[in-house]
């Protein structure tokens, strides 16, 4: 297979008329056409949907009958799978904000982890390449997470998700310290999305090189400690990705939970502001 090509490549060549409209769709949006190889991080992303969308009706299909669900399968299936790898970010959420927010904000987590460990684990495939490892896609996750941990800030605690920026307030001699941490705070939320795209992208993009370098120069057994690693880099990021969007939504929406913590709901939010 020529060098930067995937499997997607020769798919997205099987149909002429999907290229051509790819030429005129970003010439008219981006003034240059797209050529098959932009495009493949894209088509990647849509098989990644499209599969876990399959998985997971298949899941909820097999657990519709409550009473055989609650009898855990003997071996490893994607219903224990996804039983354990949903278990594990929903507790890990209720731990950080309480059950009722971890309830609330965790279809939105839950969908990222998924969606990046598919994308991910995609790259260990030869012939693939992990959509992750495309700005383009990663830039797209962190910014669906700046849009909502915003909206939940401002849903839950109106202006006051504003004033919580400026700090505390300490009297009219701490106005100035209070409009400097303002401006830290507001550079500091800005650029989340951008830590976070360029995180995963980075790690992804060279982990699958390595792996590819690898693979394309030595024997079948010597690249195995390579595949290992690269699993483990697949798995760190995607608790990375998620445990920092985790805090994010902590942080935005705590304010209102300090009553209900109090009344002991959960973990307080303190501890995602220490993780911080």
């Amino acid at each position: 297979m020529p060098e930067h090509t995937t499997f997607f490549s020769y798919l997205i060549a099987m149909f002429p008329a999907l290229g051509e409209n790819m030429h005129a769709f970003g010439h008219s949006l981006f003034g240059e056409p797209v050529t098959a190889h932009g495009a493949e991080p894209l088509v990647a992303s849509v098989f990644v949907m499209v599969l876990l969308i399959g998985l997971a009706l298949g899941v909820r299909a097999q657990v519709k009958n409550h009473d055989l669900a609650v009898i855990p399968e003997a071996k490893l299936t994607f219903r224990t799978f996804f039983e354990v790898f949903v278990g594990f970010w929903y507790d890990t959420m209720k731990d950080m904000m309480g059950p009722k927010r971890a309830k609330r904000y965790f279809p939105l987590v839950g969908s990222l982890a998924c969606f990046i460990l598919f994308s991910n684990a995609l790259g260990l495939i030869p012939g693939f390449a992990p959509p992750t490892s495309n700005w383009n896609i990663t830039m797209g996750c962190a910014l669906v997470v700046f849009v909502m941990f915003n909206y939940y800030g401002f849903k839950e605690n109106g202006v006051g998700y504003l004033k919580h920026l400026f700090g505390p307030y300490i009297g009219w001699w701490g106005i100035p310290v209070n409009i400097l941490l303002f401006g830290i705070e507001v550079i500091s939320t800005l650029i989340r999305p951008l830590t976070l795209s360029v995180r995963l992208m980075l790690n992804m993009a060279v982990d699958h090189l390595l792996v590819s370098l690898t693979l394309g120069m030595v024997a079948l057994f010597l690249p195995i400690p390579v595949m290992i690693l690269g699993t483990l880099v697949v798995i760190v990021q995607v608790v990375v990705f998620c445990l920092l969007t985790s805090i994010y939504i902590s942080l935005a929406t705590e304010h209102e939970e300090h009553g209900e913590h109090a009344a002991g709901d959960g973990a307080p939010a303190a501890h995602a502001a220490h993780a911080h």
